[in-house]
C-alpha cells in the first residue's frame, strides 16, 4: 500500500539535495512571525543555518526560515508547523534557482515563444518554468508573469518535467524591464519637514559637510556588503537614521541614494522601504 508523503517528509527529502524548505499554510502563506521576531525586530540577524536572516529556531520570516538544516527540520520548535502544514515552500535563490510563474495561459505562450525551454511545473493556474541561476525576485514583470528567485519563496509541487537550462538573459531583463521603483520608494519613506524626531529640534551637523560624508559612507558600506546583505542594510540604515534622522537633515534625496545602494545589492523596494520603516520603529521616530 502507497503513503501519502506528509509535507515534512517531502521537506526532508528536499533539504536532504540542498535545497532549503519551510511549511505553508492553508492558503499557501508562511506561519507568522515569532514574538521575538515580530515585525522583523530582530533586525535580520545572519544564520548559517538558514537560507535567510532570523536567528530563531521557529519558521518564522517566511522565504528567510528556509533551511536545509534536518535538525532544525525535526526539532520542537518546527513539530507544531509541520503537523498544521498542508504543503511546502522552498526558497529558489538559496537553490541556485530562479522560478518564473508563469499565472495563466497567455504568458505560457509567451514563454514558448520567447524563452529557452526548461524544467517545467505544473502549478494550480499555470506553470512554473526553473533556470538555474540566481537574480532577485521580481512581481508584475509582465501580466502573469512573476520572478521568484532571491528573498522569495515558491511552493514544491514536484520536480517537474525537461532538463533544467541555465537562466537566461532574457529572464533577467524582464526585471530590468519592469518600471524602476526607486522613486517612489523614498516617497513611501519621507522624512517629515522639522526632523523625523519633530519639529525645532536643533541641527548637531553644523555643516552640509557632515551629513554628506555620512550618507557617502552609508552607501559604501551597503557596496561592500559581501553577505548578510539585508542584515547591512538594515544596520545602515539605523546607523543613518540614529544620527541624522531627528533634525530634518535627511532629504528624499539623500534616501533615494540609500535605496539605490540597497537595491544595486539586490534588495526590493519593498524590503528597502521595510528596513527603513522597522529601524524608523526601532529608535521610536
Amino acid at each position: 500500500m502507497t503513503t501519502t508523503p506528509t509535507p515534512l517528509n517531502a521537506a526532508l527529502a528536499l533539504a536532504a539535495v540542498g535545497v532549503p524548505v519551510l511549511p505553508l499554510r492553508a492558503g499557501k502563506v508562511p506561519f507568522g512571525n515569532c514574538r521575538t521576531c515580530a515585525r522583523n525586530t530582530c533586525g535580520g540577524r545572519p544564520n548559517m543555518k538558514h537560507a535567510g536572516t532570523c536567528t530563531c529556531p521557529h519558521p518564522c520570516h517566511a522565504w528567510a526560515a528556509a533551511t536545509t538544516d534536518l535538525a532544525v527540520l525535526n526539532s520542537r520548535e518546527w513539530a507544531r508547523a509541520w503537523r498544521e502544514a498542508s504543503a511546502v515552500a522552498y526558497h529558489p535563490g538559496g537553490a541556485g534557482l530562479t522560478v518564473l510563474d508563469l499565472d495563466n495561459a497567455q504568458a505560457i505562450t509567451w514563454a514558448r515563444t520567447s524563452l529557452p525551454a526548461t524544467r517545467t511545473v505544473r502549478t494550480t493556474r499555470g506553470e512554473h518554468w526553473v533556470y538555474q541561476g540566481v537574480m532577485p525576485s521580481s512581481n508584475a514583470v509582465r501580466p502573469g508573469v512573476d520572478i521568484k528567485s532571491s528573498m522569495s519563496y515558491a511552493r514544491w509541487l514536484g520536480p517537474g518535467t525537461r532538463a533544467i537550462t541555465a537562466l537566461p538573459e532574457a529572464v533577467r531583463t524582464l526585471a530590468v524591464k519592469a518600471p524602476s521603483p526607486i522613486r517612489q520608494a523614498p516617497q513611501a519613506v519621507t522624512v517629515p519637514a522639522g526632523g523625523a524626531g519633530g519639529a525645532g529640534e536643533e541641527c548637531r551637523h553644523r555643516t552640509p559637510t557632515y551629513l554628506e560624508r555620512g550618507i557617502a559612507m552609508a552607501e559604501q558600506r551597503i557596496t561592500e556588503a559581501r553577505s548578510a546583505v539585508h542584515a547591512t542594510v538594515y544596520r545602515t540604515f539605523l546607523a543613518v537614521l540614529s544620527t541624522h534622522g531627528r533634525c530634518g537633515c535627511l532629504t528624499e534625496n539623500h534616501i533615494a541614494r540609500l535605496f539605490t545602494a540597497a537595491q544595486a545589492k539586490g534588495e526590493t523596494a519593498r524590503h528597502c522601504t521595510d528596513a527603513w520603516t522597522n529601524a524608523r520603529t526601532t529608535l521610536g521616530l
